[in-house]
């Protein structure tokens, strides 16, 4: 229970979290959201049509994918950057807390996560693909695909990391100490992250039944964070995961609309291979990382309760 109890270790009140959410969303989509706004202007042929635009966030103006891109990422830096300050200002405790329970983030672990889970995403990707060659159409552009790589690489993992600071991080720790219980953490901070994916255009093209599988892969970096005292395992699964749906395979219903080595031109539709990765591939890397890392004392870490510990050395208050 550690990694929940590290909330413990600065101000822990309603009042921090409500404000440092605030700020949040303040960052995210209030300042972050500035650069974006600013190309929807640029690229828009009049008031009216600026207007209109903002519903779909500008994604229709004919902005180049990369640019969007690049510009979307931006709003998650803002957003990452005042929870940072709220973390630390308001909650008054070092950000690492938000982290991880150890001394410092493990980056061998964010590491693994990513590897592994991008080696399994390709090897799909290659299945499905000579499962269904007619459903791709080859989509390889030189120069824009190289700008895509190094955004992907040396950009994406903001948002992803946002997003998992957030929820598996931040939020987790919070439902935790309100609750006093690691399950309803596990839960609320899932369906949450499954919900706030519902404004994503592949719901409205497949329908809300797909929340199986965002509220399912919420459920599975939860489960990660809690067994492994830390979000390096989300860290790196998650920006794995978002970096493949990028570069790899695009849609024009998908979120991602870049310039990726395959463009999917099948008929969207509820099938198998949603439920693939919730129950057969999710199962298969939650034994490996058991195995890895020495997983024990599952029930107790995953439903326990959660409760304040007697003391903490003063300089863990210091943020």
């Amino acid at each position: 229970m550690k990694f929940i109890q590290q909330a413990y270790k600065g101000n822990n009140e309603g009042w921090t979290y409500f404000t440092t959410l605030i700020l949040l969303l303040f960052g995210w989509q209030l300042i972050g959201i500035i650069p974006l706004t600013l190309a929807g202007f640029y690229y828009s042929k009049d008031i009216n049509e600026f207007y209109n635009a903002l519903s779909d966030a500008f994604m229709n103006l004919g902005i180049d994918s990369n640019l969007y891109l690049l510009l979307i990422i931006f709003t998650f830096l803002g957003g990452l950057v005042f929870l940072f300050l709220g973390i630390k200002f308001i909650h008054k405790r070092k950000i690492l807390t938000v982290l991880t329970s150890r001394d410092k983030l493990d980056w061998n672990r964010v590491l693994f996560a990513f590897l592994l889970w991008f080696t399994v995403g390709v090897v799909i990707f290659i299945i499905s693909y000579f499962m269904a060659p007619e459903d791709y159409v080859w989509n390889f552009k030189p120069i824009p695909f190289l700008i895509l790589v190094l955004i992907s690489f040396l950009l994406l993992p903001i948002q992803t990391s946002m997003e998992e600071v957030l929820f598996r991080g931040y939020l987790m720790q919070g439902f935790g100490t309100w609750f006093k219980n690691s399950f309803m953490a596990l839960m609320l901070t899932s369906v949450i992250f499954g919900l706030l994916h519902g404004a994503n255009p592949e719901v409205a093209k497949l329908g809300w039944f797909i929340m199986v599988y965002y509220i399912g892969t919420g459920l599975l970096l939860g489960v990660f964070t809690l067994m492994d005292e830390g979000i390096e395992l989300s860290l790196g699964f998650h920006s794995a995961n978002n970096i493949l749906a990028a570069m790899l395979v695009t849609a024009n219903w998908a979120a991602f609309q870049t310039e990726a080595l395959f463009i999917d031109v099948s008929e969207p539709s509820v099938g198998y291979e949603m439920f693939v990765p919730i129950f057969v591939l999710y199962p298969i890397i939650l034994i490996i990382f058991s195995k890895k890392y020495g997983w024990t004392n599952w029930k107790e870490k995953l439903f326990g309760h959660v409760f304040k510990p007697i003391e903490f050395k003063e300089d863990e208050f210091i943020a």
